[in-house]
């Protein structure tokens, strides 16, 4: 079948004849239609996450799927060949940039009905970190305040209108020409990333749902009340993400000390700072299905590329500017 492959890390992604995937007894072999693009695919590509996702080479990115099912493993019993799915491949089996790929039956979950192959297939990644944010870590509640940042992008448009459906009172940043976009998404103080200062703009934030790391992080800390949290998707990894990903002692012990400072900074505040990775789920998909069913949410699928434009489609990643996802669709062109 046709995919496209990473065979070195920072080297190119390539089109490639790869073999048919193995389809376990729990797995369900799916017909990919749509494939979301995440930053995390080249994140991955450029070898920044080889320590503590040790992948083997050659690999197909892709970590996005929405098609439908063609067979199913003998002990699958919630699918069947023709049902249209979608979902986010444990971190160990991505592969969505190919033709068909198996997928274990927990992590699918029926495709929304209200939407198209493209808008599901942008949704998976970044609908289950917003839900693991803000319901799983944040336990976000009516009334609370919290920050998204970026929230024009991927994540964050998912996360505005999540928050708000939750409940809560919701500030984001995103730059000049977003502002109405993300105001409409439910945003009620939008902060001007490039001419204003959020910090001089917020306080008493019961969370911050931070994409960016770095100095963000940091003054993101500060707006918090007491007892309020950071979530941090960009990084740095704590010791409870290098505890649950089972890493060697060594690898444990660099990242206790990437995370340091910002659990002391934290610390010091009053308030505290998480890592999250986000992980597959099946049974939350099923929740967020029923979300996006019933209008709460809509996914925001900024640009399509034909799947023979699979290249160009992770490198348009770098330079930003595309509202919400990127999505590469089946329906249209073959790989070149």
């Amino acid at each position: 079948m046709k995919a496209f492959v990473v065979t070195e890390y920072k080297g190119p992604l390539q089109a490639s004849d790869v073999p048919e995937p193995a389809v376990g007894e729990h797995d369900v072999l799916v017909q990919v239609q749509a494939a979301g693009l995440n930053v995390l695919d080249e994140k991955i590509r450029a070898g920044e996450f080889k320590q503590i996702l040790p992948y083997e080479l050659p690999l197909i990115p892709g970590n996005d799927v929405a098609g439908t099912v063609i067979r199913v493993g003998s002990k699958v019993s919630a699918f069947k060949s023709g049902d249209e799915v979608y979902g986010r491949p444990n971190q160990d089996r991505i592969g969505t940039f190919a033709e068909r790929i198996a997928v274990a039956e927990a992590d699918l979950a029926p495709k929304p009905a209200s939407i198209s192959m493209e808008e599901a297939g942008s949704l998976p990644l970044v609908a289950l970190t917003a839900w693991q944010a803000l319901v799983e870590r944040g336990n976000l509640q009516p009334g609370q305040k919290v920050l998204i940042h970026a929230g024009a992008g991927g994540v964050g448009s998912i996360a505005i209108q999540l928050a708000k459906h939750l409940g809560a009172t919701v500030a984001t940043t995103a730059s000049a020409s977003n502002l109405d976009f993300v105001r409409e998404l439910g945003a009620d103080t939008v902060i001007d990333y490039r001419s204003q200062d959020f910090e001089q703009f917020l306080s008493g934030y019961d969370l911050v749902l931070d994409s960016l790391g770095g100095e963000n992080l940091k003054k993101s800390l500060r707006v918090l009340r007491p007892g309020g949290k950071a979530i941090g998707i960009a990084g740095p990894p704590d010791p409870a993400f290098a505890r649950e990903a089972g890493l060697n002692p060594v690898v444990r012990l660099a990242v206790t000390g990437l995370s340091a400072g910002i659990r002391r900074q934290a610390r010091k505040l009053g308030v505290s700072y998480e890592f999250l990775f986000m992980r597959a789920s099946g049974d939350q998909l099923r929740r967020i299905t029923a979300l996006i069913d019933n209008g709460a949410l809509r996914p925001i699928v900024g640009r399509v590329f034909p799947f023979g434009q699979t290249v160009e489609a992770l490198q348009s990643l770098e330079k930003g500017g595309i509202r919400g996802k990127a999505v590469i669709s089946h329906f249209t062109g073959e790989p070149s």
